[in-house]
C-alpha cells in the first residue's frame, strides 16, 4: 500500500520558520520603540507648552489680584514670585521643570528696566510688554525653543531660527 502512496508533509509552520518570524518581529518592534522615543527638541517643546499655560494660570491670577507676578530662572528650576497665597496646595504653581536638562533664560532687551534680568513680568496689566523666553538643554548645545509674547496674547512656542 505505501508503495504507490507517497506521504506529504502535514500542512503548518516548522520550528525553524517561526523562530525567524519572531526574530523578525522582535527587530521591528524595537526600531519602533527606538523611533518613539522622546527626543530632546521633544522634551523642550513639551516644557514651552507647558511653561506657557503655568504663564497664563499665573497671568490670570495677578490680573484678578492685582498683585505684580514676576517669573524667574533659578538654579533648581523656576519661580514664581507675587503669587497671592492660595489656600488650596492644589492651586500652588510648580517650580522644578519636567526635565533636569532644562534651562531658560529671557531675552536682555523684552525686560523692563525695572524688572531684572532673566526675569518676566505677568501682570496685573493687562497689556505687557514683549517678552521671550528661550528654552535650552544642558546637555546637547544648539536645542533651543523659544517662548514669547507680544504683550497682548498669551505666550506662544516659536519656531527656533538658526
Amino acid at each position: 500500500m505505501s508503495r504507490g502512496h507517497r506521504s506529504r508533509p502535514a500542512p503548518g509552520f516548522t520550528l525553524l520558520e517561526l523562530l525567524v518570524v519572531l526574530a523578525i518581529v522582535a527587530m521591528v518592534s524595537v526600531g519602533v520603540g527606538f523611533a518613539m522615543r522622546d527626543g530632546t527638541q521633544t522634551q523642550l517643546e513639551r516644557e514651552a507648552l507647558r511653561l506657557s499655560a503655568l504663564f497664563e494660570s499665573a497671568r490670570a491670577r495677578s490680573q484678578v489680584s492685582g498683585v505684580p507676578v514676576r517669573w524667574r530662572v533659578t538654579p533648581d528650576g523656576f519661580q514664581f514670585e507675587g503669587l497671592p497665597p492660595s489656600e488650596r496646595s492644589e492651586d500652588d504653581l510648580p517650580q522644578v521643570w519636567l526635565d533636569a536638562d532644562t534651562t531658560a533664560s529671557v531675552a536682555a532687551a523684552a525686560v523692563a528696566p525695572a524688572v531684572p534680568a532673566d526675569t518676566v513680568l505677568l501682570g496685573p496689566e493687562p497689556i505687557l510688554l514683549p517678552q521671550v523666553v528661550t528654552l535650552s538643554s544642558r546637555t546637547q548645545a544648539g536645542k533651543n525653543v523659544r517662548l514669547a509674547t507680544d504683550g497682548v496674547r498669551p505666550f506662544a512656542v516659536q519656531a527656533d531660527t538658526p
